[in-house]
């Protein structure tokens, strides 16, 4: 039944009452007008179905919603144009690659399902949502002109709790501070012999034009992410690169040719110029991560419980140990994990620049362990798998703090407290701008469109 409903859908038709009475037949039409853009009916159909592959939840009618959504979004777009607002395409192409492999596994795990799921390739979608994403990286930027940055006094955010009724107070899930010492498994000379030999016949099959490179990356590189694309990364800065793989990169000038054999703390890569763009370079890659065995998880385990006993005989502290960790993220700052949403890594959650995580924002492996401890505890070794770089690596953790779950309060929150106000003014000066937008701004809406109770006001224009 859900196939049909997506087949009819995909066709056009579209079964909806509220607010719009039953249709049959509609290929698309023109439903709501914002200056000079229209917002159609397979628009909003495209982005009901794409929040659904994200998971992300629509609040109210859909129909009603994501109408309003697109139109704010065309009004914000508008002032990007008067401003000269442009985002480049190599800030989004991560964001649109995280998006693409998130919906695979929404779809059912493979890119032909998610196709199917469509009824569009995987480029055509690709592209869509490149275009998306630009677009919402473009609207972020004027919202933070428009909204500058916002300063509060401590008496501010003071009179600002006390207003909150005490049954509406936010409830603070648990937090905790966490310090990790990790030893990444020695791999064997044999293991990265037998890497580079293969990489080795990569390099002759692609130059021989016996194989295609982005068919040998599609077929063997570890690199699933770029895998799908034949390897290919996207245009790239070089701060967006590893430092050795940059060097080598930047370093080529032949598309016929392929690297050298690069080393990084990912595994071993082989790399192919696609194009160089000023300080921009699209490469593909081909990346083989060394497999270890089980001596080896045993061995690094070994040396960890031996570090953890003499931490506990007292022969140095957890912080001195941090010296011997492989994590190099917190290493220099005494094993410390910081929740950092920009990095992929075992330093990474959703705050930027705080310690502090939820229980949820950490790997699996970690908030396991964890959750058992009492602050100052050591945990014993234990194996997972590095978010960033997909290696198995050992860790043992140390609980540094924890502060449970509970109803806000200033002298325990001021930070999230403070927080709260500040968003709820950006919140008052967007809305205003809405407003004012509203009425310097054509808009019309098809009749059928119009009975929604719409979240801002100004929308029907008398």
């Amino acid at each position: 039944m859900k196939h049909i409903y997506l087949l009819l859908m995909c066709l056009g038709v579209f079964l909806h009452q509220n607010p719009v009475q039953a249709q049959s037949n509609v290929i698309d039409e023109v439903i709501w007008v914002v200056g000079d853009d229209a917002i159609f009916l397979s628009d909003v159909e495209n982005t009901r179905l794409t929040m659904q592959l994200h998971g992300q939840q629509i609040q109210g009618d859909p129909y009603c919603t994501i109408p309003e959504q697109l139109a704010i979004q065309k009004l914000f777009l508008h002032q990007a144009k008067l401003d000269s607002v442009d985002v480049p395409d190599s800030k989004v192409s991560g964001y649109v690659e995280q998006r693409i492999n998130y919906a695979i596994q929404q779809a059912g795990g493979s890119q032909e399902k998610l196709e199917e799921w469509m009824n569009k390739s995987i480029n055509a979608i690709r592209e869509e949502w490149r275009t998306g994403a630009k677009e919402e990286q473009t609207i972020r930027e004027v919202q933070e002109g428009l909204v500058g940055k916002i300063q509060v006094t401590p008496s501010e955010v003071r009179n600002f709790y006390n207003r909150i009724p005490q049954d509406s107070l936010p409830y603070i899930t648990t937090t905790v501070e966490v310090q990790i010492i990790t030893r990444e498994p020695q791999v064997s000379l044999q293991e990265i012999d037998d890497i580079k030999n293969r990489l080795r016949d990569y390099t002759e099959q692609a130059t021989s034009g016996k194989m295609q490179f982005s068919t040998l990356a599609r077929l063997y590189s570890d690199d699933k992410e770029s895998a799908i694309r034949g390897g290919e990364l996207g245009f790239q800065g070089k701060g967006s690169l590893t430092p050795e793989f940059a060097a080598v990169a930047f370093d080529l000038n032949d598309p016929k040719r392929v690297s050298r054999i690069v080393e990084t703390e990912y595994g071993y890569h082989i790399i192919q110029l696609i194009e160089k763009r000023g300080d921009r370079i699209n490469v593909r890659h081909i990346l083989i991560r060394p497999r270890v065995t089980k001596e080896e998880i045993n061995t690094a385990t070994q040396q960890i419980d031996s570090l953890r006993k003499d931490i506990l005989a007292g022969k140095f502290t957890f912080e001195d140990a941090t010296y011997f960790s492989s994590d190099k993220d917190t290493r220099n700052n005494k094993g410390l994990m910081v929740n950092n949403p920009d990095q992929n890594s075992i330093s990474s959650g959703e705050r930027a620049g705080t310690s502090k995580f939820e229980m949820s924002e950490l790997p699996s492996e970690i908030a396991k362990a964890v959750d058992v401890m009492k602050v100052g505890d050591i945990s014993p070794a234990f194996t997972m798998i590095n978010p960033k770089t997909n290696k198995e690596i050992v860790a043992m953790v140390k609980l540094k703090s924890r502060v449970d779950g509970h109803k806000a309060s200033l002298s325990e929150d001021f930070q999230a407290i403070k927080s709260m106000m500040e968003n709820e003014k950006r919140a008052e000066i967007l809305h205003k701008w809405i407003a004012k937008k509203q009425k310097e701004t054509y808009i019309r809406i098809n009749e059928n469109w119009k009975k929604c109770d719409f979240e801002s006001d100004g929308w029907i224009q008398k």
